[in-house]
């Protein structure tokens, strides 16, 4: 584990937003390297509008694109990072002749403590999950956040081997229990069944109820999903459905509200 973390890259840590809410807004989306659902047209621009209208202070983004010859070799890390004029940790899964996509995580605070964990099981595609610790600072105080950001396989048996990785992997278990803690992504949970499976034992809670985001236009399965417990106490949980949503991904976004409480 030690070996893949030190590939984790930071981007745009040189601007600092010292903005305090009295809410908490976090956003999960696979942006399918900026290509549309519908149309299969590349169009980064169209991700960046749809960041910009949620306006989320944390975002958990999967299948964010660097150097890939069809995409115009566009460094998404960069660009999103750049448009989000916040703090940013990456780390690439999928590495090809020309280019690679992964996990890219979003925020409006300072990041440390970056971790990166392999989910590859056996021969199957390469995954993997990125946690960072936020100080996030919420309704005058600052607060510990820890999130974790994973893109899961295809195959009912890889997602439980995953997930059963990283409810046993170091960073997590050294993470107390009434910390605010989240995990989002594309978990590719075609019957919604992980949660109650392998989380909600554990402790957590699904944010908002199990909700179709795939296909973006016609939604027809619950791949995405936010998990979250500590002290964390959720508002609302909502799926942007404007039109560019529906476009710009072949996936949906998940977007939810917490306060901090207690736990």
């Amino acid at each position: 584990m030690d070996d893949t973390a030190r590939r984790i890259a930071r981007y745009g840590e040189g601007v600092s937003r010292s903005l305090s809410s009295t809410s908490l807004r976090i956003m999960t989306w696979n942006i399918h390297k900026g290509v549309g659902g519908v149309d299969r047209r590349y169009d980064l621009s169209r991700t960046i509008a749809v960041l910009e209208a949620v306006a989320p202070d944390v975002v958990l983004l999967q299948e964010v694109a660097q150097g890939i010859p069809n995409l115009r070799r566009d460094d998404q890390v960069s660009i999103l990072a750049e448009n989000f004029n916040g703090y940013s940790a990456f780390h690439p899964e999928h590495q090809f002749r020309h280019g690679g996509y992964g996990n890219l995580i979003l925020s409006r605070w300072p990041m440390d403590s970056l971790s990166h964990l392999d989910l590859t099981i056996g021969y199957r595609k390469t995954r993997g999950l990125l946690q960072a610790h936020i100080r996030a600072q919420v309704d005058g105080h600052q607060h510990t956040l820890v999130v974790h950001n994973l893109h899961l396989g295809l195959a009912g048996s890889e997602r439980s081997k995953q997930l059963q990785r990283f409810i046993e992997c170091d960073p997590f278990k050294r993470v107390q229990r009434r910390t605010a803690l989240v995990i989002g992504g594309d978990l590719n949970d075609v019957w919604g069944s992980l949660g109650p499976k392998h989380l909600l034992p554990i402790g957590f809670r699904r944010a908002g109820p199990l909700s179709k985001t795939f296909p973006a236009a016609v939604p027809l399965r619950p791949l995405d999903g936010l998990f979250y417990r500590g002290e964390l106490e959720e508002v609302q949980t909502y799926i942007p459905r404007f039109p560019l949503a529906r476009v710009a991904s072949d996936h949906l976004p998940i977007v939810s509200e917490f306060t901090f409480g207690t736990q």
